[in-house]
C-alpha cells in the first residue's frame, strides 16, 4: 500500500504515504477516493497501479467489497476529456468478470460499464444480449426499480450505437415488467417506445405494443391513437389524423413524409392480406399515387420483404403471392390452425397412399 500511495501523492492527490491503522478496508478506501488523478495521465505505469487496485479489492471479503465497489465505479464513470476511456472500460471489465456471478454489487459494475463504454461508442463489445440480461436480473435479485435502471440503460446505449432492433426488444421487455399497479410511472418509457417504433424505418409489426400495459395506460391520448392507426388503419386515416395533428405530429420528432412512405406499406400489406390480385386503379386511390409510382411502390414494398408479389404490366395488376399480416390474433391464429390442419390432413392421405401401394411403407 505504501508503494501506492506514495504514486497516487506523486500524481497529484492529497493522501498521506503511511498506511492507515484501520486494516485493508481503510487503506483501499482512501486509495479509491484519490485514484482518479491517475486516469488523468497517460503514464504507462497508470494501468498497472488501478488493476493492483481492482485485484485488492477483489480479495477483499465481500460484506466489504460492495461500498468500495461502489465508489470505484463512480470514479471510473466520470467521463472527462482525454480520461482514457479504454482504460477506464477494461478496469471495469477485470472487475466484474473477476466477481463472483451471481453478487449483486455485480449490477452496479455493469451499470457502470455500459455507461463508459456509450461514451466512447463501444458498447459492442459489452454483453447486452437480452437472454444474459435476464439472467443477470434473476442472479442478483434486483428489485423492480434496478430491473428498470438496468434495462432502460441497455436500450439507450444500444439506441446511441444504432442497434434499433436489439434496442426495440429491450425497451418491449423494460414496459412489459411493469404491472397494473405502476404501469402509469411508465409513461416516459412508454412515449418514448411508441416514437422509436414509429419513427424507424424498417420497424412494421406494432401490434404487441398495444398489449403492454403501459402503452395501455395511455389510451385516449393522441399518441395512443396514432400508434393504433399504425397498427391496423389505412392511410387516409393517418392523413386525417395529420390534418388535424400536425403540431403534435412535429413536436415528437416525426417526420410526415417518412410516416407517409410507411403508412403506404402498411395499407398494401393489409391490402395484400385480403386480395391477391390488385388493379393499378386500387392502388393508386388507396395509397394516393400516382399512376407512374405504383411500379416503384411496389419494387421498394418487395425490397423489405414484407410482401412477395408480382407486377402484370398487360393486365396492369399486382399479382399477390404472400403478404405479412399487420395484426395476429385469433382470427390469424384460427387461419394458422386451419391451414396446419389442412396439412396434417394430406400428409395422412399421402401415407395412405403410400400403404396402399407398399404395405410395408
Amino acid at each position: 500500500f505504501i508503494k501506492l500511495r506514495a504514486y497516487i501523492k506523486a500524481k497529484g492527490a492529497e493522501i498521506s504515504e503511511e498506511n492507515s491503522e484501520g486494516g485493508l478496508h481503510v487503506d483501499l478506501a482512501q486509495i479509491i477516493e484519490a485514484c482518479d488523478v491517475c486516469l488523468k495521465d497517460d503514464d504507462k505505469e497508470v494501468e498497472s497501479v488501478m488493476n493492483s487496485i481492482v485485484s485488492l479489492l477483489l480479495i477483499l471479503e465481500t460484506e466489504k467489497q460492495e461500498t468500495l465497489i461502489e465508489s470505484l465505479c463512480e470514479k471510473l464513470v466520470k467521463s472527462r476529456e482525454g480520461e482514457r476511456p479504454s482504460l477506464r472500460m477494461q478496469l471495469l471489465s477485470n472487475l466484474f468478470h473477476g466477481m463472483d456471478e451471481t453478487a449483486p454489487v455485480r449490477y452496479t459494475v455493469y451499470c457502470s460499464l455500459i455507461k463508459v463504454a456509450t461514451t466512447c461508442n463501444a458498447i459492442a463489445f459489452i454483453p447486452t444480449d437480452l437472454d444474459q440480461v435476464r439472467k443477470w436480473i434473476t442472479d442478483w435479485n434486483l428489485n423492480t426499480e434496478k430491473k428498470h435502471t438496468l434495462l432502460r440503460l441497455v436500450y439507450e446505449a444500444l439506441v446511441e450505437c444504432k442497434k434499433s432492433e436489439a434496442a426495440a426488444k429491450v425497451m418491449v421487455e423494460l414496459l412489459g415488467s411493469y404491472t397494473e399497479d405502476n404501469a402509469s410511472q411508465a409513461r416516459v418509457d412508454a412515449h418514448r417506445c411508441i416514437v422509436r417504433a414509429l419513427k424507424d424505418p424498417n420497424t412494421f409489426l406494432l401490434d404487441h405494443l398495444l398489449a403492454l400495459k403501459p402503452v395501455r395506460f395511455l389510451e385516449g391520448e393522441l399518441l395512443h391513437d396514432l400508434l393504433t392507426i399504425f397498427v391496423s388503419a389505412k392511410l387516409a386515416a393517418y392523413v386525417k389524423f395529420y390534418q388535424s395533428n400536425k403540431d403534435f405530429i412535429d413536436s415528437l420528432g416525426l417526420n410526415h413524409e417518412q410516416n407517409m412512405a410507411k403508412m403506404c406499406l402498411l395499407t398494401f400489406m393489409g391490402m395484400a392480406v385480403e386480395f391477391k390480385e390488385i388493379s393499378f386503379g386500387t392502388m393508386q386511390q388507396e395509397l394516393q399515387l400516382e399512376e407512374d409510382q405504383v411500379e416503384a411502390f411496389v419494387i421498394d414494398a418487395v425490397r423489405t420483404k414484407m410482401v412477395y408479389c408480382k407486377i402484370d404490366q398487360t393486365q396492369r395488376k399486382v399479382i399477390v403471392s404472400h403478404s405479412t399480416h399487420r395484426t395476429f390474433g385469433k382470427q390469424q391464429w384460427q387461419q394458422l390452425y386451419d391451414s396446419l390442419s389442412s396439412w396434417k390432413g394430406n400428409l395422412a392421405t399421402v401415407k395412405t397412399s403410400l400403404q396402399t401401394l407398399s404395405p410395408s411403407a
